[in-house]
């Protein structure tokens, strides 16, 4: 407790010795000066992969591969809006979907090192109507509480797989609707919305707390709400004073029903624009927009220890499961991929409607690979292959979704 009160400290002493920072600096992190010769070798590799990953694959998106503080490589396809024609470009704001948990489960980790966020308290501390037991913050955090989804509790209706007989008088399976209550909400949901239901239905839990791991969307749902009560602000506007602002990231927003001017469309394969749907103003596990340009501004901050402290993230980055088949795992706020004899990789993908993400963070190579689309395209998702081109091994290990 004191060697943190320490750092908070200096902290301060240093951003009043400096008003023109980008935030608090934790550490003296440097990075080693990448040559001429070196950058335009790294390019071209890239391009290579990136061409014969993505360049004969419709893809409509941004690019940008980052090694030692230094952008190498960034290129942008398509449109923002297929309907007009207008050119998606760098400043073009898209959808991370998954992605967005980053920003809150570091948001979380801040409040826990200004000792306004206790990870082992129980959610009900902060949600008092919270209706489900043993369920603490790190369990939201590290996807281990075994809540159900909300995109799946919040349907009013429910199916159940029924056996028939076709006209030749064979048996067969169908899915007959068995439940349809009246809509909880008839117009957009909210997180609220989502705390409410569960508190009114307690729907049924997947798994009991910190059993296993179960991704779900639910927990960061919460995580907004308790970031929301903590300080007193909205959870849009608590990321920009505290994240976008001070890191300069001038095309990152959260969507919300204020901001519901700045929306883009995504679309499907068939280039079918998506319409916003009631699940399209929930946020904390999803519906942050940004660029390539303003997202490898967040690795940075992260790296350079401008956000939080070394010994925080290395806690993010720790497993808190174990490692599945794969070599897959969650620590707070951020995906894993841990092979024997390699470097662990930090990552987090999203995919919501037409967007799909990638956000991959080789930490020990400081190299960031960053690829955002606005039309479905599973092939972002091989992008991690890349890494290869920072540690001369071939990987085909495919990433979580």
């Amino acid at each position: 407790m004191i060697v943190r009160y320490f750092l908070l400290l200096q902290v301060l002493l240093l951003t009043a010795s400096c008003g023109s920072c980008q935030g608090p600096n934790y550490s003296n992190f440097t990075y080693s000066k990448i040559s001429t010769e070196e950058k335009e070798q790294y390019a071209e590799a890239i391009k290579l992969k990136y061409q014969s990953i993505l360049g004969s694959k419709n893809f409509s998106g941004q690019i940008l591969v980052a090694k030692n503080g230094e952008i190498i490589f960034e290129d942008y396809k398509g449109f923002a809006n297929f309907k007009t024609k207008d050119a998606l470009v760098a400043g073009t704001p898209i959808h991370l979907a998954s992605v967005s948990k980053t920003f809150t489960g570091m948001a979380a980790l801040q409040l826990w090192e200004k000792d306004k966020l206790d990870l082992k308290a129980p959610v009900e501390q902060y949600l008092p109507e919270f209706p489900y037991k043993n369920i603490n913050i790190e369990m939201l955090l590290s996807h281990r509480s075994g809540l159900p989804d909300y995109a799946y509790f919040m349907e009013s209706k429910q199916y159940k797989s029924v056996r028939y007989k076709t006209k030749r008088g064979r048996w067969a399976k169908k899915t007959v609707l068995v439940k349809n209550e009246a809509p909880f909400r008839t117009s957009f949901y909210t997180n609220k919305d989502v705390l409410d239901y569960m508190i009114q239905k307690k729907p049924i839990v997947a798994a009991n707390p910190d059993l296993v791991f179960k991704y779900c969307n639910t927990n960061y749902v919460l995580l907004a709400l308790i970031i929301e009560k903590i300080t007193g602000q909205d959870f849009p506007t608590y990321l920009q004073e505290t994240i976008f602002k001070p890191l300069q990231m001038d095309h990152t927003f959260v969507m919300s029903e204020q901001s519901m001017d700045k929306y883009l469309p995504s679309y499907n394969a068939q280039m079918v624009p998506y319409k916003l749907e009631k699940y399209d103003l929930i946020y904390g596990d999803k519906n942050v927009y940004s660029t390539v340009r303003d997202l490898y501004l967040w690795d940075k901050a992260l790296t350079e220890g401008r956000f939080l402290q070394p010994t925080t993230l290395e806690m993010a980055y720790e497993p808190k499961s174990p490692t599945d088949k794969y070599w897959h795992n969650y620590g707070l706020g951020w995906r894993i991929l841990s092979k024997p004899n390699e470097e662990k990789l930090i990552y987090h993908n999203g995919w919501w409607h037409g967007n799909n993400t990638v956000f991959t963070r080789l930490v020990g190579q400081t190299a960031t690979i960053i690829i955002l689309g606005n039309k479905y395209n599973s092939a972002i998702y091989k992008g991690k292959e890349i890494v290869s081109v920072f540690t001369g091994k071939e990987d085909t290990t495919s990433l979580v979704e």
